[in-house]
């Protein structure tokens, strides 16, 4: 049987009820799902309906027996919410729809979306893709942020805002995206071949020095 954090159920303040929260890659979504989602948190009872930092929308307040018929309605993948592995991928609009945007956001993050989400690593790890430098999406304080410039993608690794924030550095410039792509692979294996359990990408680099790490995705 299936534990609760394996069936994506998040366990809510008042330790009676649960979220769930089903992956929506990049925060794309159609009428028919907002339907079906508002649909089956009505149904159930649901206490709130909640659009996630991730951009997801996570159904608050359920009861632990509705969650397996809840997920097999859905028909959905579950989103990684918790746990040491790649969260949900964060993408602004880019040059798809923005009048600014210098990239294709929505692309590369659909890309690295499918590479990664839920991908298991030493710790938590997050990614995100912005358009321009004006960094919607909040590249600068993942563990890996590109950010769309006019030449190509920066490639910049370490950020976050935990409990002891930190700016991402800046490995690379004027990538394409298969450029992009294949840097962001190095980081990773880099981070799963040297980080310590539950050790951040930012953590490891103050510990290890940014050249390592400069080294691996030259």
């Amino acid at each position: 049987m299936l534990k609760l954090g394996e069936k994506g159920a998040i366990p809510q303040r008042d330790k009676q009820t649960y979220a769930i929260a089903p992956h929506i890659p990049c925060g794309i979504v159609s009428p028919a799902l907002l339907r079906k989602l508002a649909d089956i948190a009505e149904k159930y009872d649901a206490q709130a309906m909640k659009i996630t930092g991730a951009t997801r929308i996570a159904i608050v307040g359920l009861k632990e027996d509705d969650i397996d018929k809840i997920w097999e309605e859905l028909g959905m993948d579950k989103g990684a919410a918790v746990g040491l592995c790649v969260r949900s991928i964060r993408a602004c609009p880019g040059n798809s729809f923005c009048s600014i945007g210098k990239q294709d956001a929505l692309g590369m993050g659909m890309k690295l979306d499918e590479l990664y989400h839920g991908y298991e690593l030493p710790g938590k790890f997050k990614m995100a893709v912005s358009g321009c430098k004006l960094s919607c999406a909040e590249s600068w304080v993942r563990d890996i942020g590109l950010i769309g410039n006019a030449d190509g993608w920066k490639l910049v690794a370490g950020g976050n805002v935990g409990a002891s924030p930190r700016i991402a550095d800046e490995l690379l410039t004027g990538l394409n995206d298969d450029q992009a792509v294949d840097a962001a692979n190095k980081i990773v294996e880099f981070y799963q071949a040297n980080a310590k359990k539950g050790e951040r990408l930012g953590k490891m680099i103050n510990r290890m020095g940014i050249e390592p790490l400069k080294e691996a995705v030259a």
